[in-house]
């Protein structure tokens, strides 16, 4: 990696092009020529972003590679001005990826500061791979209420494998909720959201009685597919919706600054580079199991008071 004063860009990889008889497009001949651009997708993505250049000049993916050309990758990626000194929880790191524990409250990214991709750095480690990432990415999205583990990438090749895992639907998630209301032992709700097919699956561990809610649940959510707000638009359409949803509970059942009451608390995939099986879990919170446990002694207290 070294600056390059003509273009104002840092080269992250430079390539001579030996003695070719057979002619190829910029974009065929650059498959497997930089490790940063692992596929073919990778590689025409880089060429239409400018990242690539040829002789001095951006290259275009039509582009006839001749023998002997200087072919440059530039580097587009750009570090964060100002780091968030937010702490969070690291379950997991290693120099591709890693899963940390997302606040309650906070978006995931956005044109705000305070967003959990502006506090990556100070949390975690940068990668020392040749195609790390100055600014590691969330592999996928958390509702801003919404606690819990949250995947990042740090490598280009751990971005783009675990986006095509969640595209094809092999990563397992879990969440756990509390609910207004008592629910099936388990079930399904397969209810179109926004005219596109969205299944969840949950189980209920627990109901208790509770003098504002009437009954309260705890659950195990597993949705099959990955529609924005989800499980919370499928439970309140049951019937059930999630403790503390400003959005879609019920009025006048919003414990003041208590959150919303929905965690994601397992994950379940495969490590990009090794294709090793990971299952990361987390308990569930502290201030669910108090809350029920509270909830259930004033209703019991308020049934047969102490004389």
């Amino acid at each position: 990696m070294y600056f390059n004063a003509i273009n104002m860009q840092v080269v992250l990889a430079t390539h001579v092009v030996p003695v070719i008889e057979v002619s190829q497009r910029l974009s065929d001949y650059l498959c497997g020529v930089f490790v940063q651009l692992p596929s073919r997708k990778s590689v025409k993505t880089a060429i239409k972003k400018g990242a690539v250049y040829v002789e001095g000049k951006k290259g275009h993916t039509g582009d006839w590679v001749k023998s002997h050309q200087e072919i440059q990758l530039i580097d587009l990626d750009k570090a964060p001005t100002k780091i968030l000194k937010m702490p969070m929880d690291v379950l997991y790191e290693d120099a591709y990826l890693a899963v940390i524990v997302k606040p309650a409250g906070i978006p995931v990214s956005g044109n705000q500061f305070r967003t959990v991709e502006n506090a990556l750095l100070h949390n975690i480690q940068p990668s020392t791979a040749p195609d790390a990432l100055k600014q590691p990415r969330a592999a996928h999205r958390l509702d801003a209420p919404t606690s819990g583990l949250l995947l990042i990438a740090k490598t280009k090749q751990a971005r783009i494998n675990l986006g095509a895992q969640f595209e094809a639907k092999t990563i397992q998630k879990r969440y756990q909720a509390i609910v207004i209301g008592a629910t099936a032992p388990k079930g399904e709700i397969n209810l179109p959201i926004e005219g596109k097919a969205s299944l969840s699956v949950y189980e209920c561990l627990e109901t208790v009685d509770s003098l504002k809610s009437g009954q309260l649940s705890l659950l195990n959510l597993y949705p099959k597919t990955g529609r924005t707000h989800q499980l919370r638009i499928h439970l309140s359409a049951l019937g059930f919706p999630i403790l503390g949803d400003a959005l879609y509970g019920k009025e006048g059942l919003v414990l003041k600054h208590k959150g919303l009451f929905l965690t994601a608390i397992e994950l379940n995939f495969k490590h990009p580079i090794s294709g090793k099986e990971q299952a990361l879990v987390l308990p569930t919170p502290y201030k669910y199991e108090a809350l029920l446990k509270r909830e259930q002694r004033r209703f019991d207290n308020y049934q047969n008071p102490v004389k």
